[in-house]
């Protein structure tokens, strides 16, 4: 049923990366969460790591909205499930306002995810280096698309008073209003490495110092009150929020006690699956759709921590190993053996296994010469090469995930290869940009450096609490 849904909101967009729009994002969440408010945090695009500061900003799960991945339709109906009841919401874009999926014209960019969410756009400017010919800049971004309304900019790394009286006068004779002005603080930069910023988990302590030190920023540098008021302008949307439970009438008609969709055999109906997903500082990524259709396909989710923990939670029946960075925590996951030993079992045991990337790596009999959990017959090690964009892929073997012939779209990011890149039977068939094959299906086990996100694809989540349903 489609119904009118309206939530204050904006999309923090910029030029280009590196601009600042983390920065300010996190920050303005942050600072009208102190506030009081409900805010509803998001990301366009595939990033796994900025939703973690905008989770800490907010108290609520970073969402992540992807116009390539789940398709243009799905934007504004994940957008309602997340900010339902909320009192602001903040959008944070990828790269520069106009860039997207290569070759694809708009697709994925941030203009199109502003576009499909009525939102009005604040340019965060990295100032540094200009004066006059800000306004020229912001000109142009304004005038590209006449459907993107462009509300305001914050100049970001401003370096004095006079510097500041500057584009503002350059600004005003735009007729662009200034929200913020925000000076040099390298006292609030977070870490980086080989891809992008640190994760939360990896540096929570600091993390919480780091947001707060953001949202004094911005509170200090923006005008809240005009940024709210801006928000407010954005016009009620025409769609009917996404839910897990309806994203596929087979939720409805099929449950974790019927036969499953890989012709296992049924299981008990009066018990629920128990899913053991894998977290901690070296399993950080994990869209929270899965968690949500995971749990309405009738599994009990129960997160542990590969580094920590030397078990499997109790009555796991499937197991999920998500994104993350393995790499960097190779000789602790390595000595952890009696957890590697009961991920082979399990797996040797026809147990379904859903690996995605990190997952893939952790299944390797080896990462950068370190002992894993020897369930894949390959070796992973790190690259001088980064693999980076989206990919349109077709399941080329029936898995426990998805049955031969299904078609998705994903994303890969790493810095690492896995030798052989396929299996005897592989998980995916690249369509484009490129054509290979990738990944490995064996057994119950489906792992692959293709990340997906299952709202696009409900199915799989069913699919894979079946399977989970079916064992003894």
């Amino acid at each position: 049923m489609v119904t009118s849904f309206n939530v204050p909101r904006l999309v923090i967009a910029a030029p280009s990366s590196g601009s600042g729009k983390t920065t300010v994002a996190t920050g303005l969440m942050a600072a009208f969460s102190e506030r009081g408010l409900a805010v509803s945090p998001h990301k366009a695009g595939p990033d796994y790591i900025d939703p973690g500061y905008h989770a800490l900003a907010t108290g609520r799960p970073g969402r992540n909205l992807d116009a390539f991945m789940c398709g243009p339709e799905l934007v504004a109906p994940l957008f309602a499930h997340a900010a339902a009841g909320c009192d602001l919401a903040v959008v944070e874009g990828v790269m520069g306002l106009y860039d997207g999926a290569a070759g694809r014209g708009e697709l994925a960019s941030t203009a199109q995810v502003a576009k499909l969410l009525r939102a009005p756009v604040v340019l965060v400017v990295d100032a540094s280096s200009q004066s006059r010919s800000v306004a020229a800049l912001v000109h142009g971004f304004a005038s590209f698309d006449p459907q993107v309304r462009l509300g305001g900019v914050i100049l970001n790394k401003v370096g004095s008073d006079r510097h500041e009286v500057m584009l503002r006068e350059a600004l005003e004779e735009a007729g662009m209003p200034v929200l913020g002005v925000l000076r040099r603080a390298p006292q609030v930069a977070t870490p980086s490495r080989h891809l992008g910023l640190v994760p939360v988990a990896e540096r929570r302590a600091d993390a919480l110092a780091a947001v707060a030190a953001l949202a004094e920023q911005v509170r200090q540098g923006c005008d809240l009150d005009a940024l709210m008021a801006l928000a407010r302008t954005a016009p009620a949307l025409a769609c009917e929020a996404w839910s897990p439970h309806s994203a596929s009438p087979a939720f409805e008609a099929r449950g974790p006690g019927r036969s499953p969709g890989n012709g296992a055999a049924p299981a008990d109906p009066s018990t629920r699956p128990v899913v053991a997903v894998a977290g901690g500082p070296a399993f950080t990524f994990s869209y929270a759709e899965h968690t949500e259709l995971l749990q309405a396909a009738g599994a009990d989710v129960v997160t542990f921590d590969p580094l920590r923990d030397e078990a499997l939670p109790a009555g796991t029946t499937g197991l999920v190993i998500g994104g993350g960075f393995p790499e960097v925590y190779a000789p602790e996951l390595s000595a952890n053996e009696p957890l590697r030993e009961a991920v082979a079992r399990f797996a040797g045991a026809g147990g379904p296994v859903a690996a995605e990337c990190a997952g893939l790596l952790y299944l390797a009999r080896s990462l950068d010469g370190k002992p894993m959990c020897g369930v894949l017959d390959a070796d992973a090690r790190m690259s001088e090469r980064l693999t980076l964009g989206y990919r349109e892929a077709v399941a080329v073997s029936d898995s426990v995930l998805a049955a031969n012939g299904t078609r998705l779209r994903g994303h890969e990011f790493h810095r690492t290869v896995i030798e052989p890149g396929a299996g005897a039977a592989p998980a995916w068939g690249f369509t484009h940009p490129e054509r290979r094959v990738e990944g490995f299906v064996q057994q119950g086990v489906h792992a692959s450096y293709l990340h997906t996100h299952w709202a696009a694809e409900p199915s799989v989540a069913l699919r894979f609490v079946e399977a989970a349903a079916a064992r003894p």
